[in-house]
Protein backbone atom coordinates (compact mmCIF):
# COMPACT_ATOMS: atom_id res chain seq x y z
CA UNK A 1 0.00 0.00 0.00
CA UNK A 2 1.45 3.42 -0.91
CA UNK A 3 2.40 5.29 2.27
CA UNK A 4 3.72 8.76 3.04
CA UNK A 5 5.84 9.51 6.10
CA UNK A 6 5.50 13.24 6.82
CA UNK A 7 7.85 14.83 9.33
CA UNK A 8 8.09 18.50 10.24
CA UNK A 9 11.07 20.07 11.96
CA UNK A 10 8.91 20.75 15.03
CA UNK A 11 8.35 16.99 15.42
CA UNK A 12 12.08 16.27 15.72
CA UNK A 13 12.43 16.41 19.49
CA UNK A 14 15.62 14.34 19.56
CA UNK A 15 18.10 14.67 16.71
CA UNK A 16 19.15 11.03 17.12
CA UNK A 17 15.93 10.25 15.24
CA UNK A 18 17.46 11.97 12.21
CA UNK A 19 20.23 9.36 12.21
CA UNK A 20 17.58 6.80 11.22
CA UNK A 21 16.10 9.10 8.57
CA UNK A 22 19.59 9.80 7.22
CA UNK A 23 20.34 6.05 6.99
CA UNK A 24 17.03 5.39 5.28
CA UNK A 25 17.58 8.14 2.72
CA UNK A 26 21.21 7.20 2.05
CA UNK A 27 20.99 3.42 1.83
CA UNK A 28 17.31 2.59 1.52
CA UNK A 29 17.17 0.70 4.80
CA UNK A 30 17.63 1.17 8.52
CA UNK A 31 20.07 -1.32 10.04
CA UNK A 32 18.65 -3.46 12.85
CA UNK A 33 15.13 -2.07 12.46
CA UNK A 34 13.62 -5.56 12.54
CA UNK A 35 14.45 -8.39 14.90
CA UNK A 36 15.62 -11.68 13.37
CA UNK A 37 12.19 -13.16 14.04
CA UNK A 38 10.48 -10.28 12.21
CA UNK A 39 12.85 -10.64 9.25
CA UNK A 40 12.07 -14.36 9.08
CA UNK A 41 8.32 -13.60 9.10
CA UNK A 42 8.71 -11.02 6.34
CA UNK A 43 10.78 -13.39 4.20
CA UNK A 44 8.37 -16.28 4.64
CA UNK A 45 5.47 -13.96 3.79
CA UNK A 46 6.91 -12.93 0.41
CA UNK A 47 8.67 -16.14 -0.55
CA UNK A 48 5.79 -17.28 -2.82
CA UNK A 49 5.66 -13.92 -4.57
CA UNK A 50 9.41 -14.04 -5.24
CA UNK A 51 9.06 -17.56 -6.66
CA UNK A 52 6.13 -16.37 -8.78
CA UNK A 53 8.39 -13.80 -10.42
CA UNK A 54 10.84 -16.56 -11.40
CA UNK A 55 13.51 -15.53 -8.91
CA UNK A 56 15.37 -17.91 -6.63
CA UNK A 57 13.68 -17.68 -3.24
CA UNK A 58 16.86 -17.35 -1.21
CA UNK A 59 16.87 -15.31 1.99
CA UNK A 60 18.97 -12.59 0.33
CA UNK A 61 16.73 -12.34 -2.76
CA UNK A 62 13.60 -12.21 -0.63
CA UNK A 63 15.06 -9.44 1.53
CA UNK A 64 16.16 -7.42 -1.53
CA UNK A 65 12.70 -7.87 -3.04
CA UNK A 66 11.10 -6.66 0.20
CA UNK A 67 13.33 -3.58 0.35
CA UNK A 68 12.66 -2.75 -3.30
CA UNK A 69 8.92 -3.01 -2.67
CA UNK A 70 9.15 -0.75 0.38
CA UNK A 71 11.18 1.81 -1.57
CA UNK A 72 8.52 1.88 -4.29
CA UNK A 73 5.65 2.28 -1.83
CA UNK A 74 7.12 4.55 0.86
CA UNK A 75 7.59 8.26 0.31
CA UNK A 76 9.23 10.46 2.92
CA UNK A 77 8.33 14.12 3.12
CA UNK A 78 10.45 16.33 5.35
CA UNK A 79 9.01 19.80 6.02
CA UNK A 80 11.91 21.76 7.45
CA UNK A 81 12.00 25.52 7.68
CA UNK A 82 15.01 27.24 6.11
CA UNK A 83 14.72 30.08 8.64
CA UNK A 84 17.47 30.14 11.24
CA UNK A 85 20.45 27.85 11.72
CA UNK A 86 18.64 24.59 12.51
CA UNK A 87 18.37 23.31 8.94
CA UNK A 88 21.97 24.27 8.16
CA UNK A 89 23.25 22.39 11.21
CA UNK A 90 21.14 19.34 10.45
CA UNK A 91 22.28 19.34 6.83
CA UNK A 92 25.91 19.21 8.02
CA UNK A 93 25.27 16.43 10.53
CA UNK A 94 22.96 14.41 8.28
CA UNK A 95 24.04 14.96 4.65
CA UNK A 96 21.44 12.61 3.14
CA UNK A 97 18.75 15.12 4.15
CA UNK A 98 20.09 17.35 1.37
CA UNK A 99 21.94 14.96 -0.95
CA UNK A 100 19.25 12.27 -1.20
CA UNK A 101 16.15 14.44 -1.41
CA UNK A 102 14.48 16.78 -3.85
CA UNK A 103 14.08 20.21 -2.30
CA UNK A 104 10.83 21.95 -3.13
CA UNK A 105 10.45 25.55 -2.02
CA UNK A 106 6.71 25.32 -2.41
CA UNK A 107 5.91 28.86 -1.27
CA UNK A 108 7.40 31.70 -3.27
CA UNK A 109 8.66 34.48 -1.06
CA UNK A 110 6.94 37.85 -1.52
CA UNK A 111 9.19 40.67 -2.70
CA UNK A 112 8.73 42.51 0.62
CA UNK A 113 10.04 39.53 2.58
CA UNK A 114 13.10 39.18 0.36
CA UNK A 115 13.95 42.85 0.74
CA UNK A 116 13.37 42.74 4.50
CA UNK A 117 15.64 39.75 5.03
CA UNK A 118 18.38 41.13 2.79
CA UNK A 119 18.28 44.53 4.54
CA UNK A 120 18.60 42.87 7.94
CA UNK A 121 21.74 41.00 6.88
CA UNK A 122 23.22 43.97 5.02
CA UNK A 123 22.67 46.25 8.02
CA UNK A 124 24.62 43.84 10.25
CA UNK A 125 27.65 44.07 7.97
Amino acid sequence: MPTVFLLTDAQVLDESFLVLINDLLASGEIPDLFSDEDVDNIISGIRNEVRGLGMVDSRENCWKFFLARVQLQLKIILCFSPVGHTLRGRARKFPAIVNCTAIDWFHAWPQEALVSVSRRFIEET
